[in-house]
């Protein structure tokens, strides 16, 4: 393995199979190796809060990750800054990887206009791309832009004020500025920067709170004629919990949307992450490998990371018939699975630490209750099972019943979209058992 952020890199890739990208931007964000050892890995989490859910309800994917890559069991400490201070260490910017410049930007059909967008607004070529809004799928290069963008300005002008923040940041720290009374210096710090970056702008849609916040730090800074740029993984008009002076503000200057990479594309991420890791890939194995991963960025590079380090273990010949082993886990097979309504309800049962006994009987606790109107929606999606035969499954209810869960859960999804996202996960849990 070439360094400690490659190992966690491959960490969080091989997690990315059993948790959702947005779980992985939320809980892991802030975080970073600190070390690595034959006991295990040591992970900096700033946030005490932060560090309880992960110990919770992360321990176990984290483990796997490290087990699948080492082919042995690993412990994983969770410590705080209290850590960096013992040991005399230095706080840095944990999501700032130098790398992530536009010359190591991998440029394609699928991402050549957000790339030419990102590049003119770093250079100062042009104002008229205010806001810049990037949108597309996880793993795509959004936030490699971004820093792209910070790292080009900063390199062009030292003295430029850049902010650089993620959308839930933004809104704990404003949660925090209003808590402690500290408005004045949060709007001091956003509202004088001559670049405003923004990532994960998505989540702010819903906070009512927050919304207005940025609404009233966008006009100062579109007044002032400074630089904002957001990513997204949708465009502004597909946030039905925005709202809409936000909406419209977003999305008055250049939106450039990023695809999945076509196959010239991610053969020639492929051989740009072996070449940085030292790592001599045969032409059959890259087109084998961006033949059968086709998904998104992080993905490819992920795959490289986890040849290197079986290859570094275990002195492999990289054939294709031995990457194709390494990668088996990896590779996404087309698949007619359809899921039973048994695996929709053990899979919801799971995520809230219920059985499925539980979600399927007369408990009330609104753990079972929520669980159970969870598990009547995705039936009722994922399969063909009429409203009678769903409530035939859960004791005996009537269709009513399950009609009026059904229409409980769409009601959350299209109002609160953190709900939204345990549906997905959820979702994503059910299907993964193909």
């Amino acid at each position: 393995m070439n360094s400690l952020d490659d190992i966690w890199s491959s960490v969080l890739e091989l997690m990315g199979k059993e948790v959702t990208s947005v779980a992985i931007t939320t809980w892991f964000g802030e975080c970073r190796p600190l070390s690595f050892t034959e006991e295990g890995l040591t992970v900096l989490v700033p946030s005490d809060f932060k560090r309880s859910v992960i110990a919770a309800r992360f321990m176990a994917p984290l483990k796997a990750a490290l087990r699948e890559i080492f082919s042995g069991e690993m412990e994983v400490f969770l410590v705080g800054e209290e850590a960096l201070e013992e040991d005399g260490g230095k706080k840095a910017d944990p999501m700032d990887p130098e790398e992530y410049t536009f010359d190591k930007f991998v440029v394609g059909p699928s991402n050549k206009f957000a790339h030419a967008a990102c590049l003119a607004v770093a250079e100062g070529q042009t104002r008229n791309y205010n806001p810049l809004f990037i949108y597309g799928d996880s793993g795509l290069g959004k936030t490699h832009l971004l820093y792209a963008i910070r790292h080009e300005v900063a390199r062009r002008n030292p003295d430029a004020y850049i902010v650089f923040v993620r959308g839930e940041d933004f809104m704990n720290e404003l949660i925090t500025a209003i808590q402690t009374g500290r408005n004045v210096e949060f709007r001091e710090k956003y509202r004088s920067a001559d670049f405003l970056l923004i990532d994960d702008i998505q989540t702010v849609a819903g906070k009512a709170s927050t919304q207005d916040e940025m609404f009233h730090t966008f006009n100062t800074l579109y007044e002032a004629n400074k630089q904002m740029v957001f990513t997204s993984d949708r465009p502004p008009s597909d946030m039905p919990t925005l709202t809409e002076r936000l909406k419209s503000r977003l999305g008055m200057g250049l939106q450039a949307d990023i695809q999945p990479p076509d196959f010239e594309t991610r053969a020639a991420i492929v051989r740009s992450k072996s070449a940085k890791l030292g790592l001599a890939l045969s032409n059959d194995v890259v087109n084998y490998i961006a033949e059968n991963m086709t998904s998104n960025v992080r993905q490819l590079e992920g795959a490289v990371l986890k040849i290197r380090a079986q290859s570094d273990l275990m002195n492999l010949q990289l054939t294709v018939p031995e990457v194709t082993r390494i990668l088996k886990d990896m590779f996404r097979q087309k698949s007619s699975y359809v899921p039973t309504p048994d695996d929709i309800i053990q899979e919801t049962a799971k995520y809230f630490s219920l059985t499925s006994e539980d979600v399927k009987g007369q408990r009330r606790t609104r753990n079972t209750a929520l669980a159970r109107q969870i598990a009547m929606y995705s039936i009722r999606r994922l399969t063909n099972l009429s409203l009678q035969d769903i409530g035939d499954i859960f004791e005996g209810r009537d269709h009513t019943t399950v009609l009026s869960s059904i229409q409980k859960i769409e009601k959350n999804i299209s109002t609160d979209p953190e709900f939204a996202q345990m549906i997905k996960d959820i979702t994503a849990n059910i299907n993964a058992r193909s």
